[in-house]
This record gives C-alpha cells, structure tokens and sequence, in this order.
C-alpha cells in the first residue's frame, strides 16, 4: 500500500489544466491580474513551456503552451473555450479592476447577482473566459428563484440591488 497522497499537496481533487499560446506570458499576465505565484515551471526540449504550476489563493492550476502534435490547443487556436474559469475573491470588484488594467477585457461589468454573490466576466488576453466573484449573501434555493423571477420578469433590476 503507497503511502503517497493520491491528490498532491496544495491541489484539490479537482483542478484547471490550462493550455495557451504563450503560456510565459501567461504566467506574467495571472500573477499581475491574479497575484497568482508560481509554484514551477518545467521547459520542453524546444523552449515550449510543458508544465507548470500556478497558485491563486487556495488554488493549484497547471498551465502549458499549446502543442499542436499532442492535439493540445489553446481557445486562440481552436476557435475559442466552452470552458469559464470562476475565481471567488475577497474584493470582486478590486480585483476584476486589477485583471482589465493587467490586460484583460471586460466583458460583463461587476454587478450583484440574484443569486447573492457580485458577479462579472472578463477574457484573458490568451481568450480564457473568467468569472470573478465575490459572495455576498446566503439564500435559500427558493429566495434564488424568486429573484431570478423577478430579474427575468423585465424590470430589470434584482429585489435586493436597489441603493446598491
């Protein structure tokens, strides 16, 4: 019986494998947006950037230049990412800001959701989506669904965001 943990310390039974065109610039561009550290990085034979690893908070993400041999593309080459990388953080608002000035571009402005966190979109110059949030209140599935009722309902504005 192995005395090694089947998940590595500092990762969580789930983490992000990112895969990007430029995957350095990558990782100078998540530490100014994300004050990301990096934990290691390893180099391919070619200079390519085969693995590395990138802490955001509590979080372990592993990051690597495309390679299109492997079949491993990043969203620049494939025609964009179904994928949203979703970043809770203390400060949404600071942060989101910190990720645009970075060089990220806005996509959804910071705005309290009905679902109680305040909520916005940005895309990374590499073409990952994020979404930053910060969680705000707790509610019950059905005060969610009330407010999401009256969201969609077209007045526009969800009950609790009034003076807001």
């Amino acid at each position: 019986m192995s005395t090694v943990p089947s998940v590595p310390e500092g990762f969580n039974t789930m983490s992000c494998h990112v895969v990007v065109k430029g995957a350095s610039d990558a990782i100078e561009f998540y530490k100014k947006a994300f004050d990301a550290t990096e934990r290691c990085r390893m180099a391919a034979p070619d200079g390519s950037l085969m693995h590395s690893e990138l802490q955001i908070g509590n979080s372990t993400f592993m990051l690597v230049d495309e390679n299109p041999a492997w079949g491993c593309m990043g969203p620049g080459s494939s025609g964009g990412s179904p994928v949203t990388l979703h970043l809770y953080v203390d400060d949404a608002d600071a942060v989101f800001s910190q990720a645009v000035a970075a060089g990220g571009t806005a996509e959804m402005p910071i705005t309290d959701m009905f679902w109680g966190d305040r909520y916005g979109k940005l895309k990374d110059p590499f073409g990952h989506s994020w979404s930053i949030a910060t969680h705000k209140e707790d509610l019950t599935p059905e005060e969610i669904g009330e407010r999401a009722a009256a969201m969609f309902s077209g007045d526009g504005e969800c009950p609790g965001e009034a003076g807001q």
